[in-house]
C-alpha cells in the first residue's frame, strides 16, 4: 500500500509542496513537486505539475515506450504552468521541482527536473535514482567541492532546471527493474535537507509505509523543519530485503 504525506514544516507560512498518485490495472504513477514563487504561485504550480502529469497519462491509451510518456507528460504540464504564469502579474516566475515514477508490469521509470528526489531500497542499501538540478551539484560534478561539503554549502537551495520558467524543458529519465527492489520513495528537498540517508533508511525499512511518512516527516521537525516536507512510499516487486542490513 502507498504512504504518502506531506507537511507544512515549522517555519514556512505556506505548504509550496504538492503530491499525487493513481493506480489501476494497467499502471501506476506516483508524483512529487516543490513549487517556488511569491504570494501563493508555488503553490498553484506544484498542484498544476502533479495534477497534469497523471491526468495526461492516464488520457493515454497506449504504453508501449514508458520514458517517452513520462517525459511528454512532464512537457505538456511544463507548458501549461508556463502558460499561467503569464495571466497574472502575480504568478509571474512561478515554477516547480518534478519527481514522477510510472510502474507498468515490472518496469519503473523515474523521471525528475529540480532537486526532488526518488530513492530505491535494494538489498539493504539506500540508493539515489534522481541526480539533482542544482547548482552545488554542478560543483560537486566538476570536482569544485565533496560531496560532504555540498550538504552545508550556503547556496544548496539553488536548482538549475525547474518546471514553469520556459515553454520547454529538458527531462531526465531512469529506467529501473523493480523485481530487485524492495521499495521506492519520492521526496522534495525538505526531506533531505533534514535527514541523513541512514536515518531514511533505517525508517522506511523498520515500519510500514504510511508509518514510515509519518516518522520521517516527524524527524525531520524535529531536526529543524525549515522547509515544507514531502514524502511518498510504495512498494517494489522484491520483498526479501526487509531484514537487510545497510551496507
Amino acid at each position: 500500500m502507498v504512504g504518502l504525506m506531506s507537511d507544512i514544516g515549522n517555519i514556512r507560512k505556506i505548504n509550496e509542496d504538492s503530491m499525487g498518485y493513481h493506480e489501476d490495472d494497467i499502471k501506476k504513477i506516483y508524483v512529487v513537486a516543490d513549487g517556488m514563487g511569491g504570494h501563493n504561485a508555488g503553490e498553484i504550480a506544484s498542484k498544476i505539475a502533479v495534477d497534469k502529469v497523471i491526468d495526461y497519462t492516464n488520457s493515454l491509451q497506449s504504453l508501449e515506450d514508458l520514458e517517452i510518456v513520462i517525459k511528454d507528460a512532464i512537457q505538456f504540464s511544463n507548458k501549461q504552468i508556463y502558460e499561467f504564469s503569464k495571466t497574472k502579474d502575480t504568478l509571474s516566475g512561478m515554477g516547480t521541482t518534478i519527481t514522477a515514477c510510472l510502474v507498468a508490469g515490472n518496469k519503473l521509470v523515474v523521471a525528475n527536473v529540480g532537486d526532488s528526489r526518488c530513492y530505491i531500497i535494494s538489498k539493504g542499501r539506500l540508493i539515489q535514482v534522481t541526480k539533482d538540478h542544482s547548482l552545488v551539484q554542478q560543483l560537486v560534478d566538476n570536482g569544485s567541492i565533496t560531496a560532504e561539503e555540498a550538504a552545508a554549502h550556503p547556496n544548496k537551495n539553488i536548482i538549475t532546471r525547474s518546471l514553469g520558467t520556459a515553454p520547454v524543458v529538458d527531462v531526465d529519465t531512469y529506467l529501473v527493474d523493480l523485481q530487485y527492489i524492495d521499495r521506492v520513495l519520492l521526496c522534495t528537498d525538505g526531506l533531505t535537507n533534514s535527514l541523513s540517508e541512514d536515518e531514511i533508511y533505517n525508517i522506511v525499512i523498520n515500519n510500514t509505509n504510511e508509518t514510515a511518512c509519518k516518522k520521517l516527516i516527524e524527524l525531520s521537525k524535529q531536526n529543524g523543519g525549515r522547509d515544507n516536507i514531502t514524502v511518498i512510499i510504495f512498494e517494489g516487486e522484491c520483498k526479501n530485503d526487509r531484514n537487510f542490513t545497510r551496507e
